[in-house]
């Protein structure tokens, strides 16, 4: 027998190992125990989480991978979130994924462990937990699904919902052609196909050296895909010979890297607190503020929705993520290592961009800049954010009077009021739908517009929100404010009339109302009426524990990492 982690289990001849061997004898053979790694396939498929039903059919060719390079694959299914079904928000789950990921892994006789997701949540979830529990580690994300087309177009799952619904609630789209796209918006298999948080973070986590260099933003439907997921079955077992881990391979450069390329990809807001919660889970310093000073400065070079005009099988065909890298290889650390144990730059000298409309070379970018712009003041003393790359660039210097929505059924109850207050320059305010708030900061901060300003033509305005918003989503939205209106944050002391100040260039979000003023002022009934108040369960856990946005939305106690040690046996 080796010294493998799994030969704690399976070494010996006394019963404890003669127990934990018998049990996985079920068509194994004995030499499956003689010390050869144990792989965990963490799978997150399931049929409600539709983005990631194939991943059972990745899995299969992970584990043909594994037995290749001499290993053994176990399937291990783990909580698996599907972002269009869950409510209230399939973000209220993410600790939850994390932390039930990590306690298997911790506590079962692998060696490593190969992580499959694709919707929202399960990339970051398993990327936490992986973190936690430090074994060897390593992505294959599910990839998007291929451009379905409806009157002749192309359609951007999410984005075109969004657009879709305004038209028919502007009355230039029929209810009856509204639902005929329906069938059309899906076409195959894979997660949404424009640059939202599922596109986002499975390229992030190759830019952050966790997949297997190449893989990232490759169609599910492609077979390519699947031979991917074999190699990196390989992987996995190389990476337990040579002990590559987590902490081994993601550094503060590696998430500055992450930061670079959400520039250049003009992607989803939601890495912001994905990354930071991941970063929390290895103690690599990783601040809001990094956002803005590596990221404010770079381009935006691919064209993709909700940003641009194309969609993610357009973004393989042009050349990929290493097009897209090598354009912005200057800013990126060179010493941050991937899984294969070889540095991310190492692998961009044979990219290529194939299509320039789709993907733009340095010196003729989309935009000169594209990050994630941070924003304070009195409105957002702990910050907010917002994505330049997809708002109205005349909406992002703004002075306008606030209309304050104190929940999302308020919002839904009077939006579409003709008697609302309500102009083109009002700036529409929706509190109590951060972390605590709601539970667990839905993506509700991309509000619809008033009914009556979008029959005047009115397609964008500024909106605040403690909340998140789609990655898919586009408009001139300030999200993530902390202190959110629950936690005590002066968002919950707005009142509808009250000026508010947006200057993205300066980075300030401002209510000009003096500070003695709102500090007198009393928080809404109504909005602490909506508050969330749970009295058992997961949600009371999260509401107890969760922290704010600016530091990723983690639970207080499952920050940091527990290693993969494991004191006492079963028996």
């Amino acid at each position: 027998m080796g010294t493998s982690r799994s030969a704690e289990w399976y070494a010996g001849t006394g019963r404890n190992a003669y127990i934990h061997r018998a049990w996985m004898r079920r068509g194994l053979p004995s030499h499956a125990f003689d010390g050869r790694p144990h792989i965990a396939i963490a799978n997150t498929a399931s049929d409600l989480t539709p983005c990631n039903m194939h991943l059972d059919e990745v899995a299969e060719h992970v584990k043909r991978g594994v037995w290749e390079a001499g290993g053994v694959p176990l399937n291990l299914p783990v909580v698996s979130l599907g972002e269009t079904q869950v409510r209230p928000t399939a973000m209220l789950w993410r600790n939850m994924a994390a932390m039930a990921a990590e306690e298997l892994l911790r506590a079962n006789p692998i060696d490593g462990v190969v992580l499959l997701g694709g919707c929202d949540k399960t990339i970051p979830a398993l990327l936490m937990a992986a973190a936690s529990v430090d074994l060897p580690a390593v992505v294959v994300p599910g990839g998007p699904m291929l451009t379905g087309h409806f009157r002749g177009v192309p359609l951007g799952c999410g984005t075109d919902v969004w657009k879709l619904s305004e038209e028919v609630r502007a009355g230039t789209l029929t209810q009856a052609e509204f639902l005929r796209s329906e069938s059309s918006m899906i076409r195959s298999k894979g997660h949404c196909n424009t640059m939202g948080t599922a596109s986002t973070m499975g390229l992030l986590a190759e830019v952050l050296g966790m997949t297997l260099p190449g893989v990232a933003g490759t169609p599910a439907a492609d077979s390519r895909l699947l031979e991917a997921a074999h190699a990196t079955g390989s992987l996995a077992v190389e990476m337990v010979a040579a002990d590559r881990r987590p902490s081994t391979v993601l550094s503060r450069g590696s998430f500055l890297n992450a930061i670079v390329a959400l520039a250049a990809l003009g992607g989803s807001t939601n890495a912001v607190v994905h990354l930071l919660a991941i970063a929390g889970r290895l103690g690599v310093e990783l601040t809001q503020d990094d956002f803005d000073r590596t990221g404010s400065g770079v381009p935006l070079l691919v064209d993709l929705l909700p940003a641009g005009r194309f969609l993610m099988d357009d973004l393989y065909r042009a050349g990929g993520l290493h097009a897209v890298l090598r354009e912005v290889r200057d800013l990126l650390d060179p010493q941050a290592i991937t899984v294969t144990g070889r540095p991310l730059v190492d692998y961009l000298d044979q990219a290529r961009i194939h299509d320039p409309e789709v993907i733009r070379p340095r010196e003729t970018p989309l935009l000169e800049e594209a990050g994630i712009a941070v924003l304070r003041g009195n409105l957002a003393p702990d910050g907010a954010v917002i994505k330049p790359a997809a708002a109205s660039p005349h909406l992002l210097r703004h002075r306008g009077p606030a209309v304050v929505f104190d929940s999302v059924e308020d919002l839904h109850a009077r939006l579409d009021d003709p008697d609302l207050d309500v102009t083109a320059d009002s700036v529409l305010i929706l509190r109590g739908c951060g972390p605590k708030g709601y539970p667990g900061m839905p993506e509700v901060a991309n509000m619809p517009l008033p009914a009556k300003l979008l029959a005047q033509g009115v397609r964008d305005m500024v909106r605040i929100c403690d909340g998140r918003m789609s990655g898919t989503a586009y408009g001139t939205v300030v999200l993530h404010v902390a202190p959110e209106a629950a936690a005590g944050g002066p968002l919950g002391l707005v009142r509808t009339g009250d000026i508010v100040v947006l200057d993205v260039e300066n980075r300030r979000l401002d209510v000009e109302v003096p500070a003695e003023e709102l500090a007198a002022r009393e928080p809404s009934p109504a909005m602490v009426r909506a508050f969330a108040a749970p009295r058992r369960g997961w949600e009371r856990l999260y509401v107890e524990t969760v922290g704010q946005a600016d530091t990723g939305a983690d639970l207080g106690f499952l920050t940091g990492s527990s290693g993969h040690r494991v004191s006492r046996d079963s028996h």
